[in-house]
């Protein structure tokens, strides 16, 4: 099992990325923060609805220094397939990883063995390749992208701020917990 602060697993695959199909590898990210975006398959149900999400808040996670990953167990053209056939899925800018043989899936431990898919879970990984939080959901539960974002702001801002951290809810601009500081006599 991968844990929080573990380094995020590396890998190189096809994407389907602006139309093209080409290799891509997590370390092509470093510098950035990627949230790593598992979904069970292409031409679902709910997976539409949580990609398409994501492609209309791409911008806001561009400018919060991340990058989007999608991966699914589909084979780049059939990402491409769906591109072309879906108006939800033509929004998509960001890379859409293949995965068709479950090696990225695998070492996420999301795979669902009886199944072939992927379960619907997210990573979000630190400029320096480490995991900083993950999520996993059934596969019938969609998840919050403003949530997603809120998660990652909050990776930025402990980043930046050493020694603070963030309580529950919290989000830009609201106060935060110094450890050893805020909780003396509260308990």
């Amino acid at each position: 099992m991968v844990n929080i602060n573990d380094k995020a697993p590396d890998f190189t695959e096809d994407a389907y990325i602006n139309g093209e199909i080409k290799k891509i590898s997590l370390k092509d990210y470093r510098g950035k923060w990627v949230v790593l975006f598992f979904y069970p398959a292409d031409f679902t149900f709910v997976c539409p609805t949580e990609l398409g999400e994501l492609a209309d808040h791409y911008a806001e996670f561009q400018k919060l220094g991340a990058e989007i990953i999608s991966v699914s167990v589909d084979t780049g053209f059939v990402h491409s397939a769906w591109h072309d056939q879906s108006p939800t899925i033509k929004k998509i800018k960001f890379p859409m990883l293949a995965d068709p043989a479950r090696r990225v899936c695998t070492a996420y431990y999301t795979l669902i063995p009886h199944e072939g898919l992927s379960l619907r879970a997210t990573y979000l990984i630190d400029p320096e390749g480490t995991i900083k939080a993950f999520e996993f959901h059934d596969n019938s539960i969609g998840r919050s992208v403003d949530e997603t974002i809120r998660k990652l702001q909050a990776a930025l801002y402990v980043k930046e701020h050493n020694g603070e951290v963030c309580p529950m809810n919290w989000k830009p601009g609201a106060k935060t917990l110094k450890p050893g500081l805020d909780l003396v006599g509260k308990i």
